[in-house]
């Protein structure tokens, strides 16, 4: 005899069906009880596949009331073991939950085909009204909060939690004035009752628990990336009390220390990365961390002893990540995956490690240590590891060119001036072919207040045009650094000769502009090239004097006071020039308003790489020029600024 559309299925079938649920619920209590290792991993994918075949089966029958607690569960069952097998709350999976909904309302004799999933979960909880059904579909919402969670729909997470609230009791939806609305509504929510007979493979309490976690902790991190502080510390630190595993606590963790950090206060901040390591050593976000505090609070060493404890972890291949113990299908790590945390924990390659040591070191003054790192991450580069060393724009690492005049500076410092003309040589031979023979640009920035339709065409020669000047730059810095290298070897006319090749290849940018004006908002590339002319400029004045050949280093400090004009370096030279030739009352002139001008303001920061040559350019102290000058004031009676 046939069964009639709707009427449940042969209680054989029914016994069946829950036996065999049972079994597979069995089979994954006693595989996680081995940890979560191998067995529990390959335990997981053959359990998938069974509660979906189960599943399968069922919906092959009308749904009727009687069997949808059961086809329930089955359906929790199986879309967990799904979550588990693939490590990633998988969005696709959560058109099951909607056919589950669905197949609720086909037994009620109602349909929800063009409902939206909240919509349609508010058609089910407010129409279908069997208590067999209650607890089921109160697990089925855990799970497809999760789901909402993993896509930060903390909205469409609230307003399940209301419902399901509201089936309990109305008044239980109400919160109170300065909660969080979705904790205070997790937190209220009443876990149903496992049944002996309905097994789960996570329990409802389980999942809960982990809702709580990712609620405050996504939340904590929006509040965190919109500046909130105050909310985000109480909401992170929620979290950080909640149920979780090692790696994700260590997480937390350091989001708490970049919170803590951003509130002014960093030794609170070294706590929290502190507690990180101590939680999960292999959370090595924590130590880039801890560097950047301690290069904050100006403790170099501890930054640097940071940076080297990282790059030697990054060496290593750390274990697979510990997760919870027992081992837990759906887990918080799987539902917090924002681009914002991406940001937070962001691992650092081996190369950018070593590069930020090297950075560090020489911008400390520890010449020795940042030869060692340059060279190091130099030898990357020589062999072929191009690949090895991020250049995106999250990356500490500058341009490749860069890393070599920064390379050389450091090299001369350490007096190894060969080495450094060496490297610098690199640098020339890869950009020769990149330079035009002639660049015409505009000196200073130009906002247009509404753009042109051929906007976009200008903005893409702006950017081949700044392109060509870095370039320029790059092969002038090492024609520069070349000069003072030969200088510093003693070789004067080696010296000249490659100061004149860094002014020629300044010649080739032709600047567009009065010239007149401040030199506030020039390019930073027309800065950088300017501050090039004028330490080329002093280094071949420098070498002249060196010659004997006085009126062609006057000339070459008369200019570099055309390009900077004040320039306490240049001026300097000038006057021991002009004092050189006898040209006494204009020495003395230039001196006293030398002495009289007040200190520099400080402007744009300039390139690392030009450390070692603005350090070489600076004018040695000479306390029997002075002592001349002054001399010449006292005896003269000529006054020496007419």
């Amino acid at each position: 005899m046939k069964r009639r559309r709707g009427a449940p299925p042969e209680p054989g079938c029914l016994r069946a069906w829950a036996a065999e649920n049972q079994a597979l619920a069995g089979q994954w209590r006693a595989a996680r009880c081995s940890g979560p290792g191998g067995t529990a991993a390959r335990e997981v994918r053959q359990l998938r596949g069974g509660f979906g075949e189960l599943l399968l089966r069922m919906r092959g029958l009308p749904a009727a009331l009687p069997t949808l607690p059961l086809e329930l569960t089955v359906l929790y069952n199986s879309l967990l073991c799904t979550v588990g097998a693939s490590d990633s709350a998988i969005e696709g999976e959560a058109e099951g939950i909607r056919q589950g909904l669905l197949r609720v309302l086909e037994a009620c004799g109602a349909c929800g085909q063009d409902l939206s999933t909240e919509e349609l979960w508010q058609k089910v909880l407010q129409e279908v009204t069997a208590e067999e059904l209650r607890a089921p579909l109160h697990r089925l919402g855990a799970l497809q909060a999760a789901w909402w969670l993993s896509d930060s729909r903390l909205g469409s997470t609230t307003g399940l939690f209301q419902l399901l609230s509201s089936t309990e009791a109305p008044g239980r939806a109400h919160c109170s004035k300065g909660e969080n609305e979705l904790l205070s509504l997790l937190k209220a929510w009443r876990v149903p009752a496992e049944e002996a007979s309905l097994p789960l493979v996570q329990s409802a309490e389980d999942l809960k628990e982990i809702l709580c976690t990712a609620a405050a902790f996504l939340q904590g991190l929006q509040e965190l990336e919109a500046g909130n502080f105050p909310t985000a510390l109480s909401l992170l630190q929620e979290a950080a009390g909640g149920f979780c595993s090692k790696r994700v606590l260590a997480q937390i963790y350091t989001c708490l220390s970049c919170c803590t950090q951003r509130m002014g206060k960093p030794q609170t901040a070294l706590q929290h990365l502190k507690r990180a390591l101590q939680v999960d050593f292999h959370c090595l976000p924590a130590l880039s961390h801890a560097a950047a505090v301690y290069r904050e609070l100006g403790e170099t060493d501890a930054e640097l002893q940071a940076l080297a404890l990282l790059y030697e972890a990054l060496g290593k291949n750390p274990p697979a990540a510990s997760s919870s113990s027992p081992h837990f299908l759906m887990r918080t790590e799987l539902l917090v995956h924002t681009p914002v945390l991406a940001s937070l924990l962001r691992h650092r390659h081996p190369s950018e490690v070593k590069y930020l040591l090297a950075q560090r070191c020489l911008q400390d003054g520890r010449v020795a240590d940042a030869v060692e790192h340059y060279l190091d991450f130099l030898a990357l580069l020589q062999e072929g590891l191009q690949q090895q060393v991020p250049l995106d724009g999250s990356s500490a690492v500058p341009r490749i060119p860069e890393v070599f005049l920064e390379a050389a500076c450091a090299l001369e410092q350490a007096e190894r001036h060969q080495d450094a003309i060496t490297v610098c040589e690199e640098v020339i031979s890869r950009t020769t072919d990149l330079i035009p023979r002639m660049l015409r640009v505009e000196e200073r920035l130009e906002q247009p207040e509404c753009p042109s339709p051929g906007a976009g065409l200008a903005g893409g020669l702006l950017s081949q045009k700044k392109e060509s000047l870095c370039c320029l730059a790059w092969r002038a810095a090492g024609y520069l650094h070349q000069g003072w290298a030969w200088a510093a070897l003693g070789e004067s006319k080696e010296a000249i000769t490659h100061f004149s090749r860094c002014l020629g290849d300044l010649l080739r940018v032709q600047l567009c502009g009065s010239g007149v004006e401040p030199t506030e908002n020039l390019l930073p590339e027309v800065e950088v090239l300017q501050k090039i002319r004028l330490l080329s400029l002093i280094g071949r004045g420098t070498q002249f004097l060196e010659l004997g050949r006085h009126k062609e280093a006057l000339l070459d400090f008369q200019h570099s006071l055309q390009i900077s004009p004040g320039d306490p370096a240049a001026t300097s030279y000038l006057v021991q020039a002009l004092w050189k030739l006898n040209r006494k009352q204009e020495a003395a002139a230039h001196w006293q308003k030398l002495s009289q001008s007040p200190a520099g303001e400080e402007g744009r920061p300039f390139p690392l790489y030009l450390v070692s040559c603005l350090e070489q350019a600076m004018f040695p102290h000479s306390d029997s020029l002075a002592r001349s000058i002054q001399d010449y004031l006292r005896t003269s009676n000529q006054d020496p600024l007419s």
